[in-house]
Order: C-alpha cells, then structure tokens, then sequence
C-alpha cells in the first residue's frame, strides 16, 4: 500500500533564496560572521529594551517628586574595617540639612546622591551602590524609607618599587602605604629612595579628613634627606624636620595649603676645592617656620598643556626659634594656546623674594637659579653670585620662557614634539642699603638670555627634552652651557 502513496519529485538546483532582504542574513557557510551578526542584532534589541525602561523609569520619577517621603534610616554595607562614628560623621550633616519643599522623593534622592558622592570621595571603595527601600522599622510610618548603600572596601595595604627620573635625577624607591589605618579615611604611608644627587630621602606621614565635607585634610609628616650638591657647591646637604599641613580645595578652583615646619639643616662633607664662603657656612642651622602656599591648575596636560593656566603663590616666614629670620615668597605662573591645530605656545615666569630679618641668611634657604628645567642652556644652579666655582644663591631672583611647540610633520599622535625656546632670568642677592624696588629694577635690566631648539618627549610621569642652544646675554658670574643639553623632570620654565 506504501507503494503506490505519491511520491514528491526531489528539487532540482537552481533553488530561490527564501531569505528576506530586510534581516540582512549572511551566508549560513559563514558561521563567524553569522554569530556576530546574531549578537549585534540582539544588543541592539536590548539596548531598546534598556532605554524604553529608562524613559519609563525617569517618566515614574519625575511624576511622583512630590509624593511625600523621610529618610528612616541610612545603612552602608560591606565597610566592616571603616568606623561607623567615622561614617555618621559624613552622612549625618547631609540628613540634618533642611529640605526646602519639605521631605519628597526629591529630596531623598538629593540626598542619597550627596551621601553617596562622598562615599566615593573617601577613596575606601571600589564601588559604592544605593538601594531605597521601605522602612523595616515596625513603628516606621508609610512614608518612612531606608537607604542602604552596598560598597566594596579598597585593598587596606599597597607596597611598591621603583625607578624614577626627574629633574634631572635618577633614583630607585619604595612606597609603603597603608589605607583607612584607623577606620576614619586616615593613610598612613612611608617612602625611602635613593638617587644620583639626592643621596637617601625618606618621608612618613599620616594623613586624615578633619570637615564632614571631607574638603579640609591634615597632615603630619616626618621627613629626610641627604643631598649632593658637589656639582654647583662643593659640599653635601642634610635634612631632617617635620611638618604639620592644613589643605582645602581643588586645583581647579584653587586649593590652599597651611602649616608649620620645623626643619634642622647641615652643610658637610666639603670637597677639597670648596671655597671660603662655603667653609663659612658649613655647619648646623635650625628653621621653624609658618608657610602658605594657594595653587590653581587647569590646564588640559601638566607636561604638554595646549590651553589652561597654572598659577602658584607661596609664602613662608621663620622666625619663631631656631637660627633662620626671614620672610620668602614665590609667584609661578604659565598658560598655554594652541595657535593652529598641531602648535601651541607656552609662557612661564616665575619670581622670587627673600627678605632676612636676621643677622645672616643661610644656604639652604636662598634661591637657586639655572639648568635645563629652569633657565636653559645654563648650568644646573650656576647662575647667580659665586664665589669660585661654588654657586652661592641668592635672594632676589626672575626667569620667563616662551616656547613655540609642534607636532611631527604627519606624525601628531607621537609623543614627541620640537620646540622653539627663548628664556631670561637672573639671580641676585638684594641690596638692603637701596629701595627694593631699585633692586628689581637693577635685576630686570640686566637679563641673562638663552635660546635654542630641541625635542620633547612625554614619557608619564615626566618630561624629557633634547636641547640645543646658547646663551645670548650673560653675566660673568654665570655658568653658561653651548650646544646640546638634557632634561629631565615635571616643571619646566
């Protein structure tokens, strides 16, 4: 019977393609193709899916900001090393501030963004969630919410080695750091290094938010240093202080800096050739003083900023025991602008001043002026009052640079760029028997001058640059340096 059941005749190829134009299928031999066909069609349905939810979430919210709410209680999850007097401390002033039209979901959700931006700005956690739920409170009323933040805590401990470069110095160092070491946001952290011409240095501070706001931190820190300075002084530097720090602000806006230092400073190891007024001023000296410094930066790239300003104000006065009198202050400043696209142009100045109240100044705390970071195509610390071949520093001194940067020829992406530079400064010591302003008179006329082009390589954290170059305009005192030159740190003239 199966025998005479009609039988379909079998299909013949050329075969018609039932596939519709519009879904775009690819060749079913093609099985990697087809797979990430698959995938993009389906993000692209949920991504529909993810922004029509979101429209009706936002929609649901924006609809019921009137709707009568009360923060109950606020709960942080997954801190267990981080105090809760600690976390009160931050999130209590928010739940306290008044609600000017009175306690709605706007106002709950105003204020678990607020607790939940400064959760983030401790730096505790990697990830800070928040979860608004119904009170669980039995005597809670219907309008009563919890607001429950889900965070995971950072790693509490963090050692590291290195290499580093900079200013033109080279060195090795080990950081030790030790976060949230009491439950408060406090870091502790200790860093030994050893290099070229700063010998041994090491610093250990513990630092901790003292405002709610978390804008106010303070610091106390222990610190040392041996340093070379044979090159420009023929002797060796050593220094041993501690420091108290106030700060507040960002440096966008303007952060400030306040504190005291008491430091004990040593001039030795004196070479051979030293001269007389470096054998005079060997020996100990002890500074305690008060600073202020105020910073803002905005500046797109701190080492190849093409628009943005830096500008930085300090001052200092020692005088409150010890050997040191004086009063100090600096003024750095540099912006940036892109002339065309690929060039951008670059002033600097800076300008120092200090005024002793003492019977003598010391050579720890005068100016240093020259080098391919500073003034280039001089000496590294070589302009200035000598005596010999030793550099003296100074009390009074100035320096401005421009510099036309550029891109590669068909290579913008490079990190490295040529430079045009010219530069002047000088380095004096004031002449208290004339008006001061006689003095920075006398200095601005009579300008020590360089120019010069080269190379500049961003290499994060520091700035490299091959230059080459003269001195225009000298002083006899000057070190002056022809031809190529190198350097190597973060903050250039």
């Amino acid at each position: 019977m199966s025998d005479l059941e009609p039988q379909a005749p079998p299909l013949q190829p050329p075969l018609q393609s039932t596939a519709s134009p519009r879904e775009r299928e690819p060749d079913a031999a093609d099985l990697e193709k087809y797979r990430k066909w698959w995938e993009e069609r389906k993000l692209r349905k949920l991504r529909g899916q993810y922004e029509s939810a979101l429209v009706q979430l936002s929609e649901l919210v924006n609809e019921n900001l009137t709707t009568p709410l009360h923060v109950a209680s606020v709960r942080v999850r997954g801190a267990p090393r981080t105090r809760e007097s600690f976390l009160a401390s931050i999130i209590d002033p928010v739940l306290r501030a008044p609600d000017e039209n009175g306690a709605t979901l706007e106002s709950v959700l105003r204020k678990t963004k607020e607790i939940k931006s400064l959760l983030e700005e401790t730096d505790l956690f990697t990830q800070v969630e928040a979860v608004i739920d119904r009170s669980r409170d039995t005597l809670a009323h219907p309008e009563d919410v919890d607001v429950v933040f889900l965070a995971k805590e950072r790693g509490r401990y963090f050692l590291n080695t290195s290499t580093q470069v900079g200013n033109n110095e080279g060195g090795a160092s080990a950081t030790a750091r030790v976060r949230n070491a009491f439950g408060g946001a406090e870091t502790f952290e200790a860093n030994v290094a050893f290099a070229t011409k700063t010998r041994m240095s090491f610093n250990s501070s513990l630092s901790a938010p003292l405002t709610s706001n978390l804008k106010t931190r303070g610091e106390l820190s222990v610190f040392g240093m041996e340093r070379d300075n044979s090159s420009f002084a023929s002797s060796s530097e050593g220094v041993r202080g501690l420091r108290a720090v106030l700060r507040n602000g960002v440096l966008s806006h303007g952060a400030h800096e306040v504190g005291y230092e008491a430091v004990l400073r040593q001039i030795s190891n004196l070479t051979p050739s030293a001269s007389i007024s470096m054998r005079e001023a060997a020996g100990q000296s002890v500074k305690s003083s008060l600073f202020h410094s105020w910073t803002r930066d905005t500046r797109d790239d701190r080492l190849l900023g093409t628009r943005g300003s830096y500008a930085k104000l300090f001052q200092e006065f020692s005088g409150l025991g010890g050997d040191a009198s004086f009063y100090k202050t600096e003024a750095h400043g540099q912006f940036a602008r892109s002339l065309f696209p690929g060039l951008t142009v670059s002033f600097a100045a800076r300008t120092g001043l200090l005024w002793n109240l003492g019977a003598k100044s010391y050579f720890s705390d005068r100016f240093q002026l020259g080098g391919p970071v500073s003034v280039r195509m001089f000496r590294m610390n070589g302009m200035g009052p000598h005596d010999g071949v030793d550099s003296l520093g100074g009390s009074l001194y100035w320096s401005t640079g421009v510099s036309l940067i550029s891109d590669i020829p068909r290579r913008p992406h490079w990190p490295v760029k040529t430079h045009l530079f010219v530069n002047a400064g000088r380095l004096d010591n004031v002449d208290k028997s004339r008006p001061l302003m006689d003095n920075v008179i006398a200095s601005i006329s009579k300008p020590s001058i360089s120019a010069g082009v080269g190379l500049v390589y961003k290499l994060d954290p520091v700035r490299v640059e091959l230059n080459f170059g003269v001195p225009i305009v000298a002083s006899k005192s000057d070190g002056s340096r022809k031809g190529f030159q190198v350097g190597i740190g973060v903050d250039f003239l």
